[in-house]
C-alpha cells in the first residue's frame, strides 16, 4: 500500500514537473523576445513597408511580411482543406481494410515524417518546368534557358498545401471518427442515404474539430521557413504589379515573390544579410503572438465541441 502510495505521488510529481517545466520554457520565450524586441513594437512598426537599409531607423517595418504570412496561410489552407476533408471522410465513412486502404494510409503517414525542406525541393524542381510558368513567371534574359521562376505565393501555397496535408486529414479523420455511431444509426434508420447522413449529419457534428485541424494546418503554414525561402524567395516587399494592394493587381501578386515573418526574421537577423537584431527580435515576438493566438482558438473550438457534445 505504501509502495503503491509513493509511485502514484512520485507519478504526480513528475507529471506536474513536467508540465511545469514546459511552461517555463514557453513563458520564457515570450518573455526574452518581449524584451528584446518590444522596443521596435509600434503601429508604424505594424504597418510600414520594409526598406533596405543599414539603420534601424530607416528600415521600416514588417507590414508586408505579415500580410504575406496570412496571406500564405490562408491561400495554402484553402488549397489543402478540400483533398484533406474529402480524403478524411473516405478514411473515416467509407474505407474499407485491404491493401489499397492500407498503402493510402501508409503514403499519409510517409508524407508527414517528410523533411519540410525536402518538401521544398521538390517543389522548385516541379515549378520551374515551363508549362508550369504561369504560376509565377518565364525566367528571360538568360539566352537558352526555357524555364519557370518557380517561386510565387501560388507555388509556395501550393507546396505548403502538400506539407500540411496528412496533419489535416488526421486531425479531420479523428473528428469525424469521434461522433457517435448512433448518430449514424438514427438517420439511416429515418431512410436518410449514406451521403446524406455523412453531409448533413456527422460532418456538422464534427465541425469543431474540423474547425481545429484549420487552425494547426494554418499554424504549421505560418512557422515554416524552408519552404517559403525556396519557393516564395526573399524578397521583403511585393514584387508584382504596384500597387500591388489593389484589386486589378491581385493575380500579380499571387504570380510574384514576397516574404513572410519567417523569411524577415532569418534575413534581419545576424544569419541573414540584414544584420538587424533588434528587428528579428521585434518581428519574432509578433509571430509568437500569432501562433498563440492560433492555439487559443483551438482550445476555444474544442471546448465548443465538447461543450455541445454535453448539452
Amino acid at each position: 500500500m505504501i509502495n503503491g502510495k509513493l509511485r502514484d505521488s512520485l507519478g504526480q510529481f513528475f507529471a506536474w514537473a513536467s508540465s511545469g517545466l514546459a511552461i517555463s520554457v514557453c513563458l520564457g520565450i515570450i518573455v526574452y523576445l518581449f524584451v528584446k524586441g518590444h522596443a521596435q513594437l509600434s503601429l508604424d512598426f505594424l504597418l510600414t513597408e520594409p526598406t533596405a537599409s543599414l539603420q534601424d531607423g530607416t528600415s521600416g517595418g514588417i507590414s508586408t511580411p505579415l500580410i504575406g504570412t496570412l496571406l500564405l496561410a490562408v491561400l495554402g489552407m484553402a488549397l489543402a482543406f478540400p483533398w484533406a476533408l474529402a480524403t478524411a471522410v473516405y478514411l473515416a465513412e467509407y474505407a474499407g481494410k485491404n491493401m489499397a486502404v492500407g498503402l493510402l494510409r501508409l503514403g499519409i503517414d510517409v508524407l508527414a515524417g517528410v523533411p519540410t525542406i525536402v518538401i521544398a525541393i521538390f517543389g522548385v524542381a516541379i515549378f520551374t518546368i515551363p508549362q508550369l510558368g504561369f504560376l509565377s513567371s518565364m525566367v528571360e534574359g538568360v539566352e537558352g534557358t526555357n524555364r519557370a521562376f518557380g517561386r510565387s505565393f501560388l507555388v509556395a501555397a501550393i507546396t505548403m498545401a502538400v506539407m500540411i496535408l496528412p496533419f489535416v486529414i488526421k486531425v479531420c479523420e479523428e473528428a469525424i471518427k469521434a461522433v457517435p455511431h448512433s448518430y449514424r444509426e438514427g438517420s439511416l434508420a429515418l431512410g436518410a442515404t449514406k451521403w446524406h447522413t455523412v453531409s448533413h449529419i456527422v460532418l456538422p457534428s464534427a465541425r469543431g474539430g474540423i474547425i481545429t485541424g484549420v487552425i494547426l494546418g494554418m499554424g504549421r503554414i505560418i512557422g515554416d521557413t524552408a519552404i517559403v525561402w525556396l519557393t516564395l524567395g526573399g524578397t521583403m516587399r511585393m514584387t508584382g504589379i504596384q500597387p500591388w494592394w489593389q484589386p486589378v493587381n491581385w493575380i500579380s501578386t499571387l504570380q510574384n515573390t514576397g516574404s513572410t515573418l519567417t523569411s524577415y526574421i532569418y534575413y534581419t537577423s545576424p544569419a541573414g544579410e540584414g544584420n538587424m537584431p533588434e528587428k528579428a527580435f521585434g518581428a519574432s515576438f509578433v509571430l509568437i503572438i500569432l501562433i498563440v493566438v492560433l492555439n487559443l482558438l483551438t482550445d476555444f473550438f474544442g471546448n465548443y465541441k465538447n461543450k455541445v457534445k454535453e448539452d
